[in-house]
């Protein structure tokens, strides 16, 4: 802790300091953002990634772009931050559980689910940017979701929700339904049983944990904005519960586009003499579906962009006024 707050407090002093003298050069612009975000934007993220590294989450690659990400997204918003950090724990949960299970089901199979900067930048590289430009467009703090009154925020706030809830939902598809249930998926273009660990395999109870899984992060918006957003603007606001149901949705469509992607655009064989899934073909390797054009990371980043485009649509046309 103390190691931590060494670190970012001058790094937000810092910070707060070049928004100052950037506000005085361009009067024009938005208000300052207070010392405290900064300091908050700094440290939580700073925090996080410590305890990414020390719980093998992480690794070190991945830490230094998930502090990049996490302060980006703790700078925009609180409500942003809290998708992170429901993304962040229980997915990094998901993918712990019953390891042995699954360590026979892929020939890549990483103890601990240790992700680098590249699953970082395809899993939350999406949310970042449209928090990034939910500062630069509409400046830092938490607003409720307003498509009549504050339409850009709002948008880019429900991308943020739709692009983590798509990345949670894909993890936990992926991580828990492969060994909730003992029978072997179906393939979602074709219909045909296929064997678990296999790209574009869906099953009931993978698509029910991924509505979960965008669901908690929809909770994770709505609990934060009703705490944190300014009280007059939340009484001239719509109902924020559909929050929580466009998530929930999100989470599930971004898991049939994965699948589907996962299903044509990835290759899918299995290797004869270990029985595991692999994604490459070979003499050795049966081959089961799709083509190589995408791995399974550029599949997640496409998914994430989709959706994270497509769900402030969906909520603009749904919400009640």
């Amino acid at each position: 802790p103390v190691f931590l707050l060494l670190v970012a407090i001058p790094l937000s002093m810092l910070m707060w300091i070049g928004n100052i003298a950037f506000t005085f050069l361009k009067p024009g612009h938005d208000e300052v953002i207070p010392p405290t975000r900064w300091l908050s934007a700094t440290l939580i993220p700073l925090a996080f990634a410590a305890w990414g590294l020390k719980r093998n989450s992480l690794s070190k690659s991945g830490a230094i772009l998930g502090f990049v990400f996490g302060f980006i997204i703790t700078l925009a918003s609180y409500c942003f931050l809290m998708c992170l950090i429901v993304f962040f724990i229980t997915s990094s949960k998901a993918t712990k559980f019953r390891e042995r299970a699954k360590r026979k089901l892929a020939h890549d199979f990483k103890e601990g689910g240790q992700r680098n900067w590249i699953q970082v930048l395809c899993n939350g590289g999406m949310a970042a940017q449209l928090a990034l430009l939910y500062v630069l467009d509409s400046g830092s703090g938490e607003r409720p979701v307003n498509f009549t009154l504050d339409y850009r925020a709002s948008w880019l706030a429900m991308g943020v929700v739709g692009s983590f809830a798509c990345a949670n939902a894909d993890t936990w598809a992926s991580e828990l339904g492969t060994v909730l249930t003992s029978k072997d998926p179906w393939l979602i273009t074709s219909g045909k049983r296929v064997p678990k660990g296999v790209n574009g395999g869906v099953s009931l109870i993978g698509l029910l944990v991924s509505i979960i899984g965008g669901l908690l992060v929809g909770c994770g918006f709505y609990i934060c904005v009703i705490y944190t957003a300014d009280a007059k603007l939340l009484l001239e606001a719509p109902p924020q519960w559909p929050i929580i149901l466009v998530s929930a949705f999100a989470g599930f469509m971004g898991s049939l586009i994965d699948s589907i992607f996962g299903a044509t655009l990835q290759y899918s064989g299995i290797d004869k003499k270990s029985g595991v899934v692999v994604e490459q073909c070979g003499p050795n390797v049966t081959y089961i579906c799709g083509r190589r054009i995408l791995d399974n990371h550029s599949v997640n980043l496409l998914s994430t962009i989709i959706i994270g485009l497509l769900t402030p649509r969906l909520a603009n046309a749904i919400w009640p006024y």
